[in-house]
């Protein structure tokens, strides 16, 4: 071990070195002195601070919380045995099944490959987003970084949240929605740390959440038709599918246009739109 430096620096460091920009939808960004990321981009991934990275890999903060374990390990997209150790060196138990998973599988991942030139994002199950493609952050049009990446935070507590639906009816009934399925998600996962601040945080700040939260409803995820206006393509009327991974609980949430609608030609232009500058690639993943 090099003097000074702690195991979970080390970690940390050959981690982040060893992850490949692009595949987090990042550019390349001029001339980089070292392979992977930058600490600036893992800083803004994981919404932690440049110089907390730092002296975690110094080996000067030695404590990380599970809060920071998640976030980094969230950013770095380690998988369910790195991430179990990535935990066990923190000096913490590894996640159970009491805590919202995040690991999209091989076989999950194969399948987002297949889905082409569909708009989609995976959330867990609080509704964090995890990763999806660049047509959808075209037409959601929401941040992926940080708690801004979380849709519940977004629809209740960002002002940019309300452009998310072009009509009030929807936006409430979209709202009440993730409340009802979010609760769901709270009582399923009870040891969740950041599922319980962000609904505290909810009530205290945004009195409409307030309400819904203490109406009890629970149910399951209902969708159906979104209207969305775009500033480039005009008004979107899609329709939204939402998949459930058994495994870890995700939500694949796709839009799609029915063929030969107004809709569909919009949907193709802004596709087009894209194609030439950033390819449609895989955009960055966030953590808490």
């Amino acid at each position: 071990m090099t003097s000074g430096r702690s195991e979970f620096g080390q970690l940390l460091r050959a981690w982040r070195e060893r992850v490949k920009p692009a595949d987090l939808g990042l550019a390349p960004g001029g001339t980089r002195r070292v392979p992977g990321l930058r600490r600036a981009e893992l800083a803004a991934l994981a919404d932690l601070s440049v110089d907390y990275i730092v002296r975690l890999e110094q080996g000067r903060a030695r404590h990380p919380s599970r809060r920071v374990v998640a976030a980094l390990g969230r950013a770095l997209r380690l998988g369910r045995t790195e991430l179990d150790h990535f935990y066990r060196v923190a000096g913490h138990l590894p996640p159970s099944g009491l805590v919202v998973p995040s690991h999209i599988s091989p076989g999950v991942q194969r399948l987002l490959s297949r889905l082409g030139d569909t708009p989609f994002a995976v959330y867990d199950a609080a509704w964090t987003f995890i990763t999806g493609n660049a047509l959808w952050q075209a037409i959601a049009r929401v941040s992926p970084v940080g708690r801004k990446g979380n849709l519940v935070w977004a629809a209740f507590a960002d002002p940019a949240g309300e452009a998310l639906l072009a009509e009030p009816e929807e936006f409430e009934q979209f709202q009440r929605a993730l409340v009802a399925d979010l609760r769901a998600t709270s009582a399923k996962y009870p040891h969740d740390e950041f599922v319980r601040q962000l609904v505290a945080d909810l009530i205290e700040l945004n009195p409409v959440f307030a309400a819904m939260w203490a109406d009890g409803v629970v149910r399951p995820l209902t969708v159906g038709p979104k209207t969305i206006h775009h500033p480039r393509v005009g008004r979107l009327t899609l329709d939204c599918d939402v998949l459930t991974t058994v495994e870890n609980d995700l939500r694949i949430v796709a839009y799609t246009a029915a063929p030969g609608s107004e809709s569909a030609e919009r949907l193709r232009l802004l596709r087009a739109e894209l194609a030439g500058s950033i390819g449609g690639g895989a955009l960055a993943v966030p953590a808490r």
